[in-house]
């Protein structure tokens, strides 16, 4: 009996062990994520420049958009650790030479209708939120407000045709509501409702809706529905297309909430925060969070055993392997859903803490830049082959969807 004892105790302190050494400090996740952050900088020195592949885009498209998410998200966690000052004074600056040069306004102008063109308001409005109380400067929000509330008065709520928009879109509206409670807009569920109207319709709408309920996945477009199939003969989920909207409920849920740790109600909570607030009462939370339970099941079911997730969620052979921009999103949300017990511990920290863990080991290198991303496109062909030396056509987006997930697994760090 006691021989079986000090065995379950030695069983017990090997797997204490090994998590322990699995769960990467908090410094070290800031310097992987600085390293990777710190080549693109030195790669794009000037954050107002045009991009150029194949055509000039301005900087504020949706692929430098969803990199300026990532390094808002590193800037607040920079917050928490003096030895990161510096950078953070960097990052901080870059991001605000960036609106700047754009004038904190969406691309296309305030009566666009095309999510990829606000999705850069995310950063513009969090940047707002991220000033001194009492400091803050209206100009860095105000064409973001005047989007949003052009997009109220439109009367169809069809504007998202593929699973992309509501990543780009959804959190638009959720940090502006945001923004608006806090500064005492007693109307401001308005932005709430019409997002939750807009995610409806791609949902269950467009194209027989994207989403779909038996398998707590979505289809893309309305190419990717049935009768379309994969080689295999299952239905065609790709996996970035997954993290989009997987990464949209995390970030319109997490606009709902008020840490209540936090000195103020802001987007910068409490290192360790375990408690939060609602900030807005019946703006469909619970339905937002059923189907993000719902996609963390049917996503830890179709998980590589080396930590990522193919590019087609559903058919390994089809351009199988590793992939960093879906597995980012998908640990970002994870890694989130824990924090805020939506997921169980137990069964998906490990899962979360492998899949960082190779991202790190398999993508990043020595320099920073990131391998095994795949370009844009819309499907699991698109921008193959991938490899760990392999630069995709557009480099920005896929930190962005890294620096994401860093941010989390440094909340959780240890």
């Amino acid at each position: 009996m006691k021989k079986n004892l000090l065995l379950v105790l030695a069983f017990l302190a090997i797997s204490i062990f090994s998590f322990a050494q699995s769960m990467p400090s908090r410094e070290e996740v800031l310097e992987v994520m600085e390293r990777a952050n710190t080549y693109f900088i030195n790669k794009y020195p000037d954050p107002s420049k045009a991009t150029f592949v194949r055509i000039m885009r301005p900087s504020n498209l949706w692929t430098r958009g969803v990199y300026f998410e990532g390094l808002t998200a590193l800037a607040e966690v920079e917050s928490f650790d003096k030895q990161f000052a510096e950078q953070r004074k960097r990052n901080i600056d870059y991001i605000i030479r960036w609106g700047d040069s754009h004038k904190w306004s969406p691309r296309g102008g305030i009566h666009t209708k095309d999510a990829d063109n606000y999705c850069c308001c995310q950063t513009y409005i969090d940047m707002f939120m991220l000033q001194p109380e009492g400091r803050r400067d209206s100009a860095l929000i105000i064409p973001s407000k005047k989007c949003m509330d052009h997009l109220l008065q439109s009367s169809s709520d069809r504007d998202w045709t593929w699973v992309d928009a509501i990543q780009m879109g959804l959190p638009v509206f959720a940090k502006m509501a945001r923004v608006a409670k806090l500064g005492g807009d007693e109307d401001a569920s308005r932005y709430l409702e019409k997002g939750w109207k807009m995610y409806s319709c791609t949902r269950n709408d467009i194209a027989g809706g994207l989403y779909n309920e038996e398998e707590s996945l979505w289809w893309r477009d309305k190419d990717f529905v049935p009768p379309y199939k994969e080689p295999n003969g299952r239905n065609c989920y790709w996996s970035r297309g997954n993290g989009w909207a997987y990464a949209a409920l995390v970030r319109i849920m997490d606009a709902m909430l008020v840490g209540k740790g936090s000195e103020a109600p802001s987007y910068l909570e409490k290192l360790g925060e375990t408690e939060w607030n609602m900030l807005f009462e019946d703006a469909h939370y619970e339905n937002y969070m059923k189907d993000f339970k719902d996609m963390s099941e049917a996503l830890l079911d179709c998980r590589r055993k080396d930590g990522f997730w193919n590019v087609s969620l559903h058919d390994e052979s089809n351009f199988g392997g590793k992939e960093l921009t879906g597995t980012a999103l998908f640990v970002y949300g994870m890694a989130w859903g824990i924090r805020h017990g939506a997921l169980d511990r137990d069964r998906f920290l490990p899962v979360v803490l492998d899949s960082w863990n190779a991202m790190v080991k398999e993508c990043v290198h020595d320099d920073g830049f990131l391998g095994f991303v795949q370009g844009t496109g819309k499907e699991p062909k698109d921008g193959q082959p991938l490899g760990y030396d392999v630069e995709p056509d557009f480099d920005d987006f896929g930190l962005g969807c890294f620096l994401l997930a860093g941010s989390e697994i440094y909340r959780l760090g240890r």
